[in-house]
């Protein structure tokens, strides 16, 4: 069976917290957004409940900022026990490693990527959408939690370099400077926050004081993270098969449906369902292993486009430009960090 991605309830939380902060009750809301009020006694909800309940509770508010003021309330409750474990990171970069790592606990609807550049590194936020599309409240919300969680976990008031969104701006332009205290682009490639490494790399205290009850933490956040991954989609599934297995001769279908016991057939079938197909699921795995792989300043071009697949440099220079709206040796001159765009710094 292909399950849709899920969110926890402690996100869920998040949503209606911030709903009953503006004067909205849980029965209104929910009500409005055509779920039910026992819905809350699940353990998590599908994605497509959530999205509606964003849609609903920030059309209810009236407020544009809904998505912002949310995010920026997130502590270490909305994170359940990933919260634990984030307190005992050696450093921020780790804490964010820890935040990919076990992120699915608290939504699967989206995945964290880290780009790392010689000065500075992008945190590239990556939707996963169910049938419905994300409002873009919920990407705000993510960019603004994100924020949020290393104020709490270094103690400090950590401002990024830059912000970028996919999305047309929703809100008055000093509601985004107010949360990120940094420049705020739209309608860009990607959605994420550019962050100084000696920032993400900068030892923090607490680290030694809490590892020890960390460990169990983690014990516990791999056995739930291990109980999740049974019910993964079909999709995802596939996207870490693809990743796993990339070189000069890309995995085909076939290998993919021999692998996953189905047949060509049936997979196609099953990745229309989600809507996708499996070229697309090869090509977001290209594009992600070549964002990582230009951070290698050891790592020729040419080198890259080979080992994803590419038996010459240009059609590696088109898929890459219509990717990031840049090129791969632009991307790489970019004043020691890998931004999304020479002009805007995210890309467009």
């Amino acid at each position: 069976m292909i399950l849709q991605a899920t969110v926890s309830m402690s996100w869920v939380q998040t949503v209606l917290g911030e709903a009953r902060r503006q004067g909205l009750d849980d029965a209104t809301v929910l009500a409005a957004a055509d779920i039910r009020q026992d819905e809350l006694t699940r353990e998590r909800w599908p994605i497509d409940h959530i999205t509606r309940l964003w849609r609903t509770a920030a059309r209810l508010s009236n407020d544009p900022g809904f998505g912002l003021k949310a995010g920026t309330r997130v502590g270490p409750a909305s994170l359940n026990v990933v919260s634990f474990i984030l307190q005992s990171a050696a450093t921020l970069r780790q804490a964010l490693g820890v935040i990919q790592k076990y992120q699915s606990l608290i939504s699967d609807g989206g995945r964290f990527q880290i780009l790392p550049g010689a000065e500075a590194s992008w945190l590239v936020y990556h939707p996963r959408q169910g049938d419905l599309a994300f409002s873009p409240h919920q990407i705000e919300a993510v960019l603004a939690a994100v924020v949020s969680a290393t104020r709490w976990i270094t103690h400090r008031p950590i401002a990024p370099r830059q912000v970028c969104f996919s999305h047309e701006q929703v809100g008055p332009l000093a509601g985004y400077r107010r949360v990120f205290a940094a420049p705020v682009s739209f309608s860009q490639a990607y959605s994420g926050l550019l962050l100084d490494n000696t920032l993400l790399d900068q030892p923090l205290p607490q680290a030694q004081t809490h590892a020890q009850l960390a460990q169990v933490h983690e014990q516990y956040a791999t056995a739930q993270l291990q109980h999740l991954a049974q019910g993964q989609r079909l999709d995802q599934t596939l996207a870490s098969w693809i990743s796993s297995r990339m070189g000069p001769t890309p995995p085909t279908r076939a290998e993919a449906a021999q692998a996953l016991g189905l047949s060509e057939r049936t997979l196609a079938r099953r990745l229309h369902s989600l809507h996708t197909t499996y070229a697309d699921l090869l090509d977001a795995a290209r594009r992600d292993l070549a964002l990582q792989q230009l951070g290698e300043p050891d790592r020729s071009l040419r080198d890259i486009a080979h080992g994803l697949g590419f038996a010459e440099l240009s059609p590696f220079y088109r898929a890459f430009q219509r990717w990031t709206g840049t090129t791969p040796a632009q991307w790489r001159r970019q004043a020691g960090a890998p931004v999304l765009n020479p002009d805007t710094a995210c890309g467009h």
